[in-house]
């Protein structure tokens, strides 16, 4: 651990490296490893994992997921996924997006697949057509959008740790809950680059959730 931080988030580890030890650590043992992580998905259809050369298939992100959920029922999860990949058919695309519907997870980043050169992927041939690339990618980034409402919403009501940042926008400033909820507050340059506990209250129009201040105790970090 580095003096001076206290929290870390586990980014863009792929499942078969995430192994029940580092779960278990992170959220059971740790006191600055937070609930969040993001895991690499990158698609759901196990034919289209072994075409990628992912060393894991669907079922065992699901038990990573499942592990992740049980140990923190408000552990934010985030995934990334890949649309538009060589010989994507229609079937497989939604295979990928109906199990991905089905994971209790908290937000996607979708990446919409382009020919690079020099890349095995190019030598596979059958590329999706963009214009269906685009739909797919629609499609997704309206999936995460009501994944991250819904866990927005889980999280209405309880009491969290923000660590707010150095920016106002129109008199409001930002920060992030220990399990990754975006938050505003009307903006106080004392407040900044400290942490604060709220109680998480209401999403507003732009689908950022608003606190109030249940403590006048803040860490500066």
């Amino acid at each position: 651990m580095v003096k001076g931080i206290d929290r870390y988030r586990i980014s863009s580890i792929e499942p078969n490296l995430l192994s029940n030890e580092i779960i278990d650590f992170c959220l059971n043992e740790s006191n600055h490893f937070v609930p969040h992580f993001h895991i690499p998905l990158q698609s759901g259809n196990n034919r289209l994992l072994k075409a990628m050369r992912r060393k894991y298939l669907r079922e065992l992100y699901a038990e990573r997921v499942s592990r992740i959920k049980t140990i923190r029922k408000d552990a934010c999860i985030g995934v990334d996924v890949i649309v538009g990949f060589p010989g994507e058919t229609d079937e497989e695309f939604m295979d990928s997006l109906n199990f991905l519907k089905d994971l209790p997870v908290s937000y996607f980043h979708v990446f919409t697949y382009s020919e690079r050169a020099n890349t095995t992927a190019v030598k596979l041939g059958d590329p999706v057509p963009m214009n269906l690339r685009k739909e797919r990618s629609k499609m997704l980034h309206i999936l995460s959008e009501k994944k991250k409402r819904a866990f927005y919403e889980e999280n209405t009501g309880t009491i969290r740790t923000v660590l707010f940042e150095n920016e106002e926008d129109t008199g409001m400033m930002y920060g992030f809950t220990e399990n990754y909820v975006k938050v505003k507050f009307p903006f106080d340059e004392q407040k900044i680059n400290t942490f604060q506990t709220v109680e998480l209250t209401e999403i507003d129009r732009d689908g950022i959730m608003k606190c109030k201040l249940t403590s006048n105790q803040a860490i500066t970090v």
